[in-house]
């Protein structure tokens, strides 16, 4: 690994214990508004297709089918990368290694301004995709690095940081929005320079990053988490881990911690049906609310921002309500998911307009609560030193299978049968993520238990 993506040492002096409370705040806030500002870069880069994909189907000539068919390589990618990167982002820096992804990322969205050829702009997507990955593992570790269970001597607690940082996606996805009308705002009508412009917005994001965000406590002369709050990560039938890195083989702890582990794949099997949802409305929104509902194209594409922002609240609220919970999340993943299997009922029927709106306001809460839910127990399954494959693991299941099904399934069944095989699909995947959820729910009453017996 490039010495610069290396992790930083321990520091030498450690902080006073008196100083230790302020300074860890301090940091926890450095730490938390920095995942969540580079975040929202990578999500202003990787939605910018999706927002701008009716106006690249007139100008270039693309169908539906070969919209999908771009937009499902992004997934295939990503997944691939985000179990590769995810792994990488656990032996890194991962505050230099998050806002490298991002530069990088930029530079090749900024290339997408130069082709209108098919093949091309597939290769670039795929490319861009192996970037992304670079994202999300190192957010969550730093989050899980800096926040323990319970609030004790920090600003908060694990859930509402992980609901804060995750909000970013939501942001993110408004932000693309915004900085499109930026673009043309500026320079006309021009899709090349909405590429370019989201491109630069997000190297000036990362570049914040670099001297705002840092690498773990110890760096800094700060105790870990686990020494600061009392943390503890249960995995499997009970068994105690503590520690945030390993000298252990990758394979080995894939197999110790990823593959025996149950609860991590019932886990995985929830997020990837949501994703399937999330991705099924979300990707879809300028394309199904004008050639179905009616809606023009101007509106539909800020439908899709306000779709993103509207759950933010809704979001870190319901992660606030799983840390006075005391870390029991899976009962408000299995209620999230009921109030959003009544909204896409709602949804797929309504023909009022206003309706539609309202539904898509309350829907993004449902559908990116316990998407951002799921992401925290994941990690929260096995030990701190493998909270990066664990997201990059999650993170190929929802990409490879979830978002390809959202994408490149949904966009040729649609083209070939209409849109009520596309909505079937996304019933089918809601389904499969309520009954999870359930199995959930049992499983991890058990081993919270454990955790509060061992004090």
């Amino acid at each position: 690994m490039f010495g610069f993506l290396k992790p930083a040492p321990d520091a030498e002096q450690k902080i006073s214990e008196e100083k230790v409370p302020r300074l860890y705040k301090m940091w926890q806030t450095r730490v938390l508004i920095s995942t969540a500002i580079v975040y929202i870069g990578y999500y202003i880069i990787r939605l910018i297709f999706t927002v701008q994909q009716n106006d690249i189907s007139k100008a270039y000539g693309f169908s539906m089918g070969q919209i999908g068919t771009i937009l499902s390589m992004f997934g295939i990618g990503y997944g691939i990368s985000k179990l590769i990167m995810g792994t990488l982002a656990d032996r890194a820096n991962p505050n230099r290694y998050v806002a490298t992804g991002l530069i990088v990322s930029a530079i090749i969205n900024a290339l997408y301004g130069t082709t209108q050829s098919f093949g091309m702009i597939v290769f670039l997507m795929l490319l861009n995709s192996v970037m992304q990955g670079m994202g999300a593992a190192a957010c969550q570790r730093l989050v899980g690095l800096w926040f323990g269970r319970k609030a004790k001597g920090s600003i908060m607690a694990r859930g509402t940081a992980f609901s804060i940082w995750s909000s970013a996606h939501n942001t993110g996805a408004f932000m693309c929005v915004a900085v499109i009308n930026l673009s043309a705002f500026f320079f006309g009508a021009s899709l090349q320079w909405s590429f370019w412009t989201a491109s630069i917005v997000s190297i000036v994001i990362a570049i914040i990053v670099l001297f705002l965000g840092s690498d773990r406590p110890t760096t800094k002369g700060l105790p870990t988490i686990e020494e600061y709050s009392g943390d503890k990560v249960v995995i499997k039938d009970g068994e105690i881990v503590e520690g945030d890195v390993s000298n252990d083989n990758v394979f080995k702890i894939f197999f110790e911690y990823i593959v025996k582990n149950k609860l991590v794949w019932a886990v995985i099997l929830t997020s990837l049906s949501i994703y399937v949802v999330r991705y099924g409305i979300m990707s879809w929104i300028p394309n199904y609310l004008v050639n179905i509902k009616g809606f023009d194209n101007s509106t539909a594409k800020w439908l899709t921002g306000i779709f993103e922002l509207a759950a933010v609240p809704g979001v870190i609220i319901i992660g606030f309500i799983t840390d006075l919970l005391k870390g029991r999340r899976a009962i408000m993943v299995l209620v999230s998911l009921i109030a959003m299997l009544a909204c896409l009922i709602t949804y797929f029927a309504a023909t009022n307009h206003t309706l539609i709106i309202i539904v898509l306001l309350i829907m993004g809460t449902f559908i990116y609560a316990p998407a951002t839910i799921v992401g925290l127990m994941v990690n929260e399954a096995v030990p701190k030193f493998a909270n990066g494959m664990s997201t990059g693991t999650m993170g190929f299941c929802q990409y490879i299978i979830g978002e390809v099904t959202a994408t490149l399934v949904i966009g040729w069944l649609v083209q070939a049968y209409g849109w009520s095989a596309g909505n079937i699909i996304v019933y089918i995947f809601a389904g499969i993520a309520i009954l999870a959820s359930i199995y959930i729910l049992v499983h991890q009453n058990r081993l919270y238990k454990k955790i509060d017996d061992a004090g």
